[in-house]
């Protein structure tokens, strides 16, 4: 096993890691915004692992797969922030 394999399995490591942590954050919540904030970090640690499979596969297939993801995750949180300012307004 070279040092990049290696380092590539830490990254993994950490990345399964920040998932179940989000993913717990996500379930738990308290809040509805504590919700989407943890849907938005495990969308960033999905595109942490398209980087990752990049890497180690070598196709840049999994970057384009990435950036879609990243575009879908921007939109969804100007969404939330539009909805969240006209609830704020509203009351």
């Amino acid at each position: 096993m070279s040092g990049q394999d290696t380092f590539q399995a830490i990254l993994g490591i950490v990345l399964a890691l920040a998932l179940v942590l989000s993913g717990w954050r996500m379930v738990r919540g308290p809040s509805f915004a504590d919700r989407f904030v943890a849907l938005d970090m495990l969308t960033a640690i999905a595109v942490g692992f398209a980087a990752l499979t990049a890497l180690s596969t070598g196709r840049g297939a999994f970057l384009d797969i990435a950036l879609g993801v990243s575009l879908i995750n921007f939109v969804a949180t100007a969404a939330f922030a539009v909805f969240l300012e006209r609830k704020r307004k509203g009351s």
